[in-house]
């Protein structure tokens, strides 16, 4: 995917404008999130905290990077998820 950018004009309410000001969301961040979401076929969402939510605005969207620079960080911690659950089955696997 490209990282060239195109400046574009989009008209939101006020309301929304305050809320994400609020929040302190990066709006073209945040826009182009929903359009790789929206476009992907290859798409996942995730319910996480608020903390993480917060975290992932900080680092992803206000910092220009995009899902795919996260890739790989969710591929390590996928494949540590797995073996924990492997260890566990295993302990459980043992003890009968």
């Amino acid at each position: 995917m490209s990282k060239d950018l195109v400046r574009i004009s989009v008209m939101i309410r006020t309301e929304q404008l305050n809320q994400l000001h609020a929040l302190d969301v990066n709006i073209s961040g945040y826009i182009r999130d929903l359009i790789d979401d929206r476009i992907s076929n290859d798409t996942i969402v995730l319910s996480v905290s608020n903390e993480t939510k917060k975290l992932y605005d900080q680092v992803i969207s206000n910092s220009g990077q995009t899902d795919l620079d996260l890739e790989p960080y969710v591929v390590d911690a996928l494949k540590v998820m797995i073996k924990d659950k492997i260890k566990s089955m295993q302990k459980l696997h043992d003890s009968l």
